[in-house]
């Protein structure tokens, strides 16, 4: 009966060490952009003070949902009675992304313990590294799609969180109520985009060693030979 049998040898293998390297970057892509929280602030010139106000913003980047508060009564500004809301809602990129890193993640822990545990099972059957190849082939293509979703949308939410912050209605006037301040760095973000391709290189190239081991690479061997009726010689 064929059970378990944990080996660590597969893990030097090009299969077993490139499904290490696309788990643990999975980590990094999903942590990298799923616990990020920001702001950005401006400041505010009345005649009496200047006031600074910020707007917080985190993942999913529900951005319309942010705002800024309303400034001090002293300042005395008629057109600014409500908070004012950041502009644009970039949750279904961010939560795509995040989202889909999780299902790789888990996808490498369940290939793992198949290649470090049933490797013997894995290679005996012909379905199992053609299930692998094709979800491998699907799991490129979508950090493709993915990873590009989500380097556009954070685009845009630095233009959203940037200098045209402090262009809101209650703003305008001559001179300009209000000027930009700072936004808080989004380099983790900038981080999870660049594992996101990274992530594509490693599962493009890695889909070559799972071909390698599918029936279309490796044909069935041929059926031995019966020795009480060896193959006829050739002809001249």
């Amino acid at each position: 009966m064929s059970g378990l049998h944990f080996d660590l040898g597969p893990a030097k293998e090009p299969l077993g060490f490139i499904k290490i390297l696309q788990w643990i970057f999975s980590i990094f892509a999903f942590a990298t952009c799923g616990g990020y929280s920001g702001y950005t602030s401006i400041n505010v010139n009345c005649k009496v003070l200047n006031q600074t106000l910020q707007a917080n913003f985190s993942y999913p980047f529900r951005l319309n949902k942010a705002s800024f508060g309303v400034p001090e009564e002293k300042c005395n500004i008629s057109s600014w009675k409500e908070p004012y809301h950041l502009v644009g809602d970039f949750s279904s990129s961010a939560e795509f992304f995040v989202t889909f890193a999780v299902f790789v993640f888990l996808y490498c822990i369940a290939a793992l313990v198949v290649y470090l545990g049933y490797l013997h099972l894995y290679r005996g059957a012909g379905k199992l590294p053609m299930i692998d190849f094709i979800v491998t082939v699907i799991v490129s293509f979508l950090w493709l799609v993915s990873t590009s979703a989500w380097a556009k949308a954070l685009t845009d939410i630095k233009t959203s969180t940037g200098p045209m912050v402090a262009e809101i209605e209650p703003c305008k006037g001559t001179p300009p109520i209000c000027t930009f301040r700072e936004v808080s760095s989004m380099g983790s973000l900038n981080v999870s985009v660049v594992i996101g391709f990274l992530n594509l290189i490693l599962w493009g190239g890695n889909a070559w060693f799972v071909y390698k081991e599918t029936s279309l690479h490796r044909p069935p061997d041929a059926a031995p030979s019966d020795p009480s009726n060896p193959p006829m010689p050739s002809g001249m």
